[in-house]
């Protein structure tokens, strides 16, 4: 198969990502609904170009932007795990693992390239990796915000662990950003949003 034919093939496997549902809640026209892969990963792209200048100094902000696009894409073969489900936790990095070889494979060299940004987000060391994925765990939290704290609630979710799966004590992130964050988090628990 040329090389213009397996880049089709996969373009077209990846349009999967806009029926792959996470457990983030939008309002939609009125009704409410999950959002997919495809919104959340436009959307964070969206965070890091608007938010750059949060960046560590000298971070790649393009390079942020592609591994957001691909951060999520081994969830058409992985499907999206919960971040506070802690037992469909425990085999996600087998199955991401397993997802991704199956999916940037098609790609040969270029699908390798790929690749390895999907495992430098994943790794967190870089300062690239290290801003996308600050904001990754942004924008879930802002939906929740705006939803209420509707899938917080139905999973007894408390602030604890959301401060703790997103690292925001932790997390190489700007100080503006961080209070930002811990202001957010104590209104949902004074709202009834999040459980204290």
């Amino acid at each position: 198969m040329d090389k213009l034919k397996k880049q089709m093939d996969f373009l077209t496997t990846v349009e999967e990502m806009k029926r792959i549902y996470r457990q983030s809640i939008l309002e939609d026209n009125g009704r409410i609904r999950r959002e997919n892969d495809a919104e959340h990963s436009w959307h964070i792209c969206m965070y890091a170009l608007v938010l750059q200048e949060y960046a560590p100094k000298g971070t790649d902000i393009f390079k942020c932007i592609k591994m957001l696009l691909l951060h999520d894409l081994v969830e058409i073969y992985a499907g999206d795990t919960y971040l506070y489900d802690e037992k469909a936790n425990s085999d996600k990095r087998e199955r991401e693992e397993n997802a991704a070889q199956r999916l940037y494979s098609v790609l040969g060299e270029q699908g390798e390239k790929l690749k390895a940004l999907w495992h430098e987000f994943d790794e967190g060391k870089t300062i690239e990796a290290q801003f996308a994925n600050a904001c990754d765990r942004l924008q879930p939290i802002i939906l929740n915000y705006r939803s209420k704290g509707e899938k917080w609630k139905e999973n007894n979710i408390h602030i604890s662990q959301v401060i703790e799966k997103g690292s925001w004590k932790t997390r190489n992130v700007d100080e503006k950003v961080r209070q930002f964050v811990f202001d957010l988090l104590n209104e949902c628990v004074e709202k009834g949003y999040l459980l204290p």
